[in-house]
């Protein structure tokens, strides 16, 4: 099999012209997440750096394989190490982290009273790109959900007031349960390479039963299956806000023939009881699962070829060890690619969580 060719890109943040076709990187590692952003790290030689035009906070870069885009997103820092620049960026999912409502409820696209999430969502990156010099030119899909956040008794604020940054309002949208999920992803666009989220309802991705990843197959590393019943349990006791006998509650519990075992979620910040309760069920779900391989390490391999899995899809995995014989469905949550170098072939590190953590759908929260 042919080696894949690389190739990084560098535009203008604000206005997309691009500043270089193919930087020569080294040490490369990239990849996005499920519902956060994605990652980049890089090293460039000192006496190749004026060729980067690399500017802190105003810089975009792309990873090309094959001519198809893999990854995108904001240059955040580039800081000489030893005897070369370190570059570190991450997908443009982070840059409502570093932006704030100054009007209040989203320019008046607030309160939220039963919206869709999907909605609030698209309004965040609406009023981050609404604003002189806040326009990334990112796309968002229209994607609508059954989820509802706010009550007409407490309804979804964003005041200006308690100085939150928008990035936190993405993720109460991803954190509700059955709510939309996200992912970062680079596109080609009229020549020059551009961003997009994607937003995915009941979820993203899907089960895959043309892949797989599998010991002596495609994974190339021991990978160890742990049994950890320290994060185990069937009943999560969530607190938000308020002090003492007026601070908000949910508990969530089930029954399933095991040792009981309770876990404390502290939410300090979450003043909706609706919320609360989501988010107790969404983590009990999660901390009755026992026994999970938590990232494998991937060659290239018809099994499962690079760039045909995705963010959100469900890979059936079998590690085959002195210890265990594993098989389960697992969700891909986040990888990085890190692009064959010398005599180092190309390999990637796939996070994982198993299937059976998530719930998908609607409802009313």
């Amino acid at each position: 099999m042919a080696s894949p060719s690389y190739r990084y890109i560098i535009t203008d943040a604000l206005t997309g012209n691009v500043l270089a076709w193919d930087l020569p990187f080294s040490g490369v590692e990239f990849g996005p997440a499920l519902s956060a952003s994605g990652s980049l790290t890089a090293t460039l030689s000192p006496r190749l750096a004026h060729l980067a035009r690399l500017d802190a906070g105003n810089t975009r870069l792309y990873v090309e394989r094959d001519g198809r885009l893999l990854w995108g997103g904001i240059v955040w820092r580039a800081e000489p190490e030893g005897g070369v620049l370190r570059v570190e960026a991450s997908g443009v999912g982070s840059y409502p982290h570093r932006r704030y409502d100054l009007h209040g409820q989203l320019n008046a696209r607030g309160p939220y009273v039963n919206a869709d999430p999907c909605s609030v969502l698209r309004d965040v990156w609406a009023y981050c790109q609404e604003t002189p010099d806040g326009d990334l030119a990112v796309t968002v899909e229209s994607v609508t959900s059954k989820v509802k956040v706010g009550t007409p008794t407490d309804p979804y604020r964003v005041d200006w007031w308690d100085t939150r940054a928008l990035g936190e309002v993405v993720d109460d949208m991803a954190a509700l349960e059955g709510g939309p999920e996200w992912t970062e992803e680079a596109v080609w666009k009229n020549g020059v390479p551009a961003d997009s989220i994607r937003i995915g309802w009941p979820r993203l991705g899907r089960r895959r039963t043309d892949l797989l990843f599998e010991s002596g197959m495609n994974i190339s590393a021991p990978v160890p299956v742990v049994y950890d019943a320290d994060t185990a349990g069937q009943v999560v006791v969530a607190l938000g806000a308020g002090e003492g006998r007026n601070r908000r509650r949910a508990v969530d519990a089930v029954r399933d023939s095991r040792l009981r075992l309770e876990s404390l979620l502290e939410l300090p910040n979450e003043k909706a009881t609706d919320r609360l309760v989501s988010r107790a069920r969404t983590e009990r779900i999660s901390r009755q699962v026992i026994g999970e391989v938590t990232e494998v390490e991937l060659v290239d391999h018809p099994a499962a070829p690079f760039g045909g899995w995705q963010i959100g899809d469900d890979i059936l995995v079998r590690v085959h060890d002195q210890w265990t014989e594993y098989n389960a469905w697992s969700r891909i949550v986040g990888w990085q690619i890190r692009p064959g170098q010398d005599d180092v072939p190309e390999r990637a590190v796939v996070q994982l969580r198993r299937s059976d953590r998530f719930t998908y759908g609607g409802g009313t929260v």
